[in-house]
């Protein structure tokens, strides 16, 4: 039970990295462009969750479901896959609602015509 957290979100990870390459979203749309934003967003929120074990404010809270591994005092392994996630997940939200209102934009246009 230790490893299901990790794994949910390797999962969660896949399932949207799924999403990305069916309808060509994020890194299937530009691949270096979205490798760089992943990488700038992904140390950006490591940057901030440094910054808050440093400064007493995040600790890692004891749960069944997570490994117990961690990769630094207070950073546990679970972490940074988290963050990825929330990167990836975010940018392929962003870039799915940017084609959704495009086209709802267009369809007004045509529809007039």
């Amino acid at each position: 039970m230790g490893f299901l957290y990790l794994a949910l979100l390797l999962t969660t990870l896949g399932c949207m990295l799924l999403l990305d390459r069916r309808f060509r979203l994020f890194f299937w749309s530009d691949a270096v462009t979205a490798a760089i934003v992943t990488a700038i967003g992904f140390a950006f929120f490591l940057a901030w969750d440094v910054a808050g074990i440093v400064g007493g404010i995040f600790f890692r809270g004891e749960a069944a479901v997570a490994t117990g591994i961690v990769l630094a005092p207070e950073l546990p392994i679970e972490e940074p896959v988290f963050l990825l996630f929330l990167v990836v997940c975010t940018m392929v939200v962003y870039t799915g609602a940017v084609r959704i209102l495009t086209r709802l934009r267009r369809r007004p246009a045509e529809v007039a015509s």
